[in-house]
């Protein structure tokens, strides 16, 4: 799913105008962003918490020319499904419902 279908299938739910929810979700994802960026924890009730995290340098090989190489340290949006979403997703990959 991308932005579009996650837009198109919240607006026909809830029987509201797509620019609407387009709104409210990049509102939503803007706070999130920066609540992480401050280096704060989001916890959404029911659903996970994005939590920034620090990615040591490491090495790496060029998969062009097979060569060593490092990748420097970044930073990573880390997303912690919390335990009823976790469970949903073993219950749906059980049945087969949804395969990576």
């Amino acid at each position: 799913m991308n932005m579009a279908e996650l837009i198109q299938l919240v607006a026909v739910e809830h029987g509201v105008a797509k620019e609407q929810v387009r709104t409210i979700l990049e509102s939503a994802f803007a706070a999130i962003t920066a609540s992480a960026t401050g280096g704060e924890e989001v916890s959404l009730y029911g659903f996970g918490r994005f939590k920034l995290t620090d990615r040591p340098e490491r090495q790496g090989l060029n998969p062009a020319t097979g060569e060593t190489i490092t990748i420097a340290a970044s930073k990573k949006l880390a997303f912690i499904p919390a335990k009823t979403t976790r469970e949903t997703l073993s219950a749906a990959m059980a049945k087969g419902a949804a395969a990576p």
